[in-house]
């Protein structure tokens, strides 16, 4: 397995690829790797002949500097578990800060029609102009011809789509099915920093969404929204920061049903003092 941590070593790699006509994917990540992580490279190494898979902490999405401290760092881990995937088919790309953001460590502004206005951009200020930034310039770099990311993000998968519109960029950006653990909780790397009863509890989430999608079939976005709310409003340790009932195209919340609209539920809570985010389709 090829790792490099300077971007023009892995141009020329990517140059070579290219030059053979060999098929590109990618799979960007902030490290700290799962098997939601290692799902998506599976998925990539079935549609491509090589993956690249980046490694990067990315300082310009986080509003909260403690955060980014906290946030794990797992490199040995990460690449021990990236082999068990492949040995030969993965490039593994972990740069510096320099490496991508070279003398000046700052977000590009984006429009993105409105997109990173609701939900995670209203708790999250900046948080998308941060994704946008280190997405596109990946993208630069590696030069992939698909790039996979979990619909567990899916505000964010749905600006990163908008970006390649606007941007008239060429690389295929492939939404992917949430990877859950056995008891429904979405995997995500916070999940490491649950405490035991926090994270016995967190199942929680992905159930109201379950009961929130059955009473969607009959009541209205404003009546399920309630029910969620007084849910949560009963649970001993989950904190509920914000749900809500969206069309999928715009991210606006639904003021009213149409069939011609399809919607999904949105939601993100507080186990202690770890966020955790979660989302169902709804139709």
């Amino acid at each position: 397995m090829k790792v490099f941590n300077n971007k023009n070593q892995l141009s020329n790699c990517v140059d070579k690829f290219k030059t053979n006509s060999k098929a590109i994917g990618f799979v960007p990540t902030m490290g700290a790797l799962h098997n939601g992580h290692l799902s998506l490279v599976e998925k990539g190494l079935l549609e491509n002949d090589f993956i690249v898979v980046s490694i990067f902490v990315n300082p310009t999405q986080f509003n909260n500097k403690e955060d980014l401290e906290r946030y794990p760092r797992t490199v040995n881990r990460d690449l021990a578990l990236l082999e068990t995937v492949s040995k030969s088919k993965i490039i593994v790309f972990i740069p510096s800060i320099e490496d991508i953001y070279e003398d000046k460590v700052s977000s590009e502004a984006f429009a993105f029609d409105g997109l990173e206005h609701e939900m995670e951009g209203a708790f999250r200020p900046g948080h998308f102009d941060g994704v946008g930034t280190v997405v596109k310039r990946l993208l630069e770099i590696v030069r992939p011809d698909n790039a996979y990311f979990g619909e567990k993000d899916f505000q964010q998968l749905q600006i990163i789509k908008k970006m390649i519109e606007l941007h008239k960029l060429t690389t295929k950006i492939v939404g992917c099915a949430i990877y859950r653990a056995d008891d429904g909780l979405a995997m995500s790397s916070r999940n490491e920093r649950l405490k035991p009863n926090y994270r016995k509890a967190a199942p929680f989430i992905y159930k109201t969404l379950k009961d929130a999608k059955k009473k969607f079939g009959t009541d209205s976005a404003k009546e399920v929204t309630e029910w969620v709310e007084n849910q949560f409003k009963k649970h001993e340790l989950l904190e509920l920061e914000y749900f809500l009932i969206a069309d999928i195209k715009t991210l606006k919340p639904v003021k009213r049903k149409s069939t011609k609209k399809t919607y999904r539920a949105f939601i993100a809570a507080y186990a202690d003092d770890i966020r955790l985010i979660d989302n169902i389709a709804l139709n």
